[in-house]
């Protein structure tokens, strides 16, 4: 792929989750071969997916996420807030609505330092599922399914001192989950306290992830082990999600990293 082009981009990371932002007209004829070519993290720019940007008639504009291994997924709550943060950078205001395949999200700011952005997003209405058991050559492994527009299975252990990302990779592949399925390793705390590891279709193991973090918070106040409000401890940072009435709000930063030109 070689074609003397320069496209612009910007990177951006919300609690290690990275991203890079790139305007929809900018994109080759075959959008998934660039974006994993971009998103390589040798011979690429390195991110878990590419946000790319069109114009939207309900919102202030439309997200679509293509993963690192070029798949299509419907959001990424931490990519939806790296593209808020975007928008602020470019041009200050105090809310973005950004359309996405789940719906639109309204990102609310809460506050600024730099190039760091701090919002709440309405994440929209969980919907928690009864439990499920999952048998793989690891064993039996019993999981709350939520959705929060994209499939998620939160798996409850006492710590993540096995290997829980090759596990987490069989599971993830399992025919019972036709379209994939991410996955959340989650041990309770206290009361108002989570910490989550992450697995996600089409990138793998994260840092972080949005719509996890919310699927981890909404299965375990489910479960009423916590309640609202919940700080999900991740590698890459802390979230905070709150759940009143229908809506899921998820708390946390995006960080405008770098911008530049990937050269085709």
């Amino acid at each position: 792929m070689s074609t003397n082009q320069a496209i612009p981009f910007v990177k951006a990371s919300a609690c290690g989750n990275d991203f890079l932002i790139i305007e929809g007209e900018q994109a080759p004829p075959d959008i998934a071969a660039f974006t994993r070519l971009i998103c390589d993290r040798h011979n690429g720019v390195g991110a878990d997916g590419v946000e790319w940007l069109y114009p939207a008639q309900d919102a202030d504009l439309r997200a679509r996420l293509i993963n690192a291994d070029g798949s299509s997924a419907e959001i990424s709550g931490n990519g939806t807030r790296c593209v808020a943060a975007h928008l602020v950078w470019q041009s200050p205001r105090e809310q973005v609505n950004i359309a996405t395949d789940a719906g639109v999200k309204v990102c609310t700011l809460i506050s600024h330092r730099e190039t760091t952005y701090e919002f709440e997003t309405d994440m929209g209405e969980p919907r928690v599922s009864p439990e499920i058991k999952v048998t793989t050559q690891f064993g039996q492994r019993t999981g709350i399914p939520v959705s929060m527009g994209n499939p998620h299975l939160v798996i409850f252990v006492n710590g993540c001192d096995f290997a829980w990302d090759e596990e987490a990779a069989v599971i993830a592949a399992q025919p019972i989950f036709p379209e994939g399925v991410n996955i959340e390793w989650v041990k309770e705390h206290t009361i108002h306290r989570i910490e989550a590891r992450f697995f996600e279709r089409g990138a793998g193991v994260t840092q972080s992830s949005g719509t996890g973090t919310s699927a981890a918070a909404a299965a375990a106040i489910a479960r009423k082990k916590v309640e609202s409000p919940v700080e999900v401890h991740a590698p890459g940072g802390t979230q905070t999600v709150r759940w009143e009435g229908k809506s899921l709000y998820l708390r946390g930063p995006a960080q405008i990293i770098a911008h530049g030109e990937f050269l085709l």
